[in-house]
């Protein structure tokens, strides 16, 4: 998912850097419930945050489907529709399956193919609707491409299921040819990986179906555009097909460290990577934490500013008065012919929806999957628990439910915009208050979880159809009791700090108590020192 951002700086910015999604990736042997977890930001300016609902459906034989591009609607054509397709919940199916996605470009000159039908979008989508496993999703998908084309740049996928973890990295062949080059690898059990818009899989066994599959003519295409001429096993896929260079590790791969870095004390050894300034220094596809993650944490990790590190968000004068997490956008910047840069986190206010797909092999698919599901910001969001074999969507989260151009005001993402863009204006302040109510429904509803697994499973001995409809109840009440609760959060904070101030009751008495503090220390120094003694009250003699 791309959000917009022209470059129109003197330095060395690929396609990479105008994107901007981020996705986690744990395996079983990493999550302290053996869960398989990956997630998702789908960061856009133009991006509606809903979650989208495709009902399983049977399909005469002969029936065809149309194809939208997924960014800008365009009608791509139209491809043989399976027979039968599974019900898909936002980015993951009845069967536990789940798919997400960042764009990384890639060589332009392989952006565009005459006639391609398939975008990266829809790939991710029809393959949710049609495959059972990640193996089967990665097959599925490398077929389409094949025999429809691939309509989209370089893309990296990550796909899983109740058991596996894989990321697959995608480019197409240009007008050079029809289909597209690709390299899927899993995730080694008890490992997790991440991907920001940078291709991350560089070298790849060649002869270990089990953990690696790719395109015959990966490496074939590649020598014949002339880009590589040594041995098969020194080939690169990320080196040879996505180079990295500053916009791709300060921009895209600092947000992998960042989340690495949190779970692994070793990877400070990769902050001159991150940093844009080493780019041979690059960190593994893989790592292992220093200890099993769970589930709130993970949520977590999606949560970060650069906090505690040299690209602290929080720590310079783009921060403001009140220490704020997020920059205005144009990314890139002049000023007297000097091109410079904001950093780009994990959280982000353009962010249209996030998620986190959970798959639990101990569960029956009907309730072992879980799409932990948000819009906004993730710094001010909730995940909140939507199970995937649900049959119909909460109205505040539902699509149609207003659009980016069309205010509504019990849609989920207007509401949860309403809290964050106040917040924006006084961050350090705000942002407490948001974090407790947060964690406290995160929490609750992690906890309400267990139960409401175990109550489904006794029901679907008896009636799977009863606990379809039972989890679809819970998913669909916990959507809209989100949407009210983070209503009343903004007219608690809208009140609170009204005007600059910050209120509080005073018992009974009819007026509050206020409290003014203005601007910090460090910010009123800034002041003096950009304006010398304009603002300095004259002394006056006795």
């Amino acid at each position: 998912m791309r959000f917009f951002l022209l470059l129109t700086l003197g330095i060395s910015l690929t396609a990479s850097a105008a994107f901007g999604c981020t996705n986690l990736i744990i395996t079983k042997g990493a999550s302290k419930d053996g869960s398989v977890m990956i997630t998702y930001s789908a960061d856009s300016h133009v991006l509606y945050g809903e979650l989208y609902h495709r009902p399983a459906a049977d399909y005469p034989e002969g029936s065809m489907r149309d194809v939208f591009d997924w960014d800008s609607g365009k009608f791509l054509g139209r491809i043989r529709q399976a027979r039968k397709t599974y019900n898909v919940v936002g980015n993951m199916n009845e069967h536990q399956l789940s798919i997400g996605e960042t764009t990384y470009g890639g060589r332009e000159e392989l952006h565009h193919q005459p006639d391609a039908i398939m975008d990266y979008g829809s790939l991710m989508y029809i393959a949710l609707e049609r495959a059972r496993t990640a193996r089967e999703a990665i097959k599925i998908m490398t077929d389409l491409v094949a025999e429809y084309g691939y309509y989209s740049e370089g893309e990296s996928f990550s796909i899983a299921d109740a058991n596996e973890a894989w990321i697959m990295e995608m480019i197409g062949k240009g007008k050079e040819e029809k289909g597209a080059v690709w390299v899927a690898m899993r995730i080694p059990d008890g490992a997790i990986s991440a991907h920001a818009n940078q291709a991350r899989i560089r070298t790849f066994p060649l002869n270990d179906p089990q953990h690696c599959l790719y395109a015959p003519d990966v490496i074939t295409f590649a020598r014949k555009m002339g880009w590589f001429t040594g041995d098969d096993k020194d080939f690169s896929f990320s080196d040879t097909y996505a180079p990295v260079d500053f916009g791709g590790a300060r921009f895209c791969e600092a947000r992998v460290w960042t989340m690495f870095r949190r779970v692994n004390k070793t990877m400070d050894q990769y902050t001159d990577y991150a940093q844009g300034i080493n780019l041979s220094n690059r960190m593994p596809l893989w790592i292992k934490p220093d200890a099993k993650i769970g589930l709130h944490e993970a949520m977590e990790l999606m949560r970060d500013h650069y906090e505690g590190t040299p690209l602290d968000m929080m720590k310079d004068l783009g921060g403001g008065p009140y220490y704020n997490g997020v920059r205005w956008r144009p990314m890139t910047w002049k000023l007297d012919d000097t091109p410079y840069f904001h950093e780009r986190a994990i959280s982000t206010q353009q962010t249209g929806f996030h998620f986190l797909a959970q798959s639990r092999s101990w569960l029956p698919d009907a309730i072992g999957g879980i799409i932990w599901f948000g819009v906004d910001d993730t710094y001010t969001s909730v995940y909140v628990p939507m199970y995937s074999s649900m049959t119909s969507i909460p109205h505040a989260f539902a699509v149609g439910n207003g659009s980016m151009m069309e205010f509504s005001d019990d849609a989920a993402f207007w509401v949860f915009n309403q809290v964050s863009n106040f917040a924006y204006t006084r961050y350090q302040d705000m942002i407490p208050e948001i974090r407790k109510v947060q964690k406290e429904m995160e929490e609750r509803f992690i906890e309400e979880v267990q139960g409401i697994d175990m109550a489904a499973s006794t029901l679907y001995k008896k009636n799977p159809a009863q606990a379809v409809q039972f989890l679809t109840d819970f998913s669909v009440e916990r959507g809209q009791y989100t949407v009210k609760r983070w209503k009343e959060l903004y007219r608690y904070l809208f009140t609170r700090f009204l005007d600059g101030n910050i209120k509080e009751k005073d018992g009974d008495n009819q007026n509050p108590k206020v409290k003014q503090p203005g601007y910090g220390e460090e910010w009123l120094r800034q002041i003096v020192r950009e304006t010398g003694d304009r603002y300095k009250v004259p002394q006056t003699k006795k």
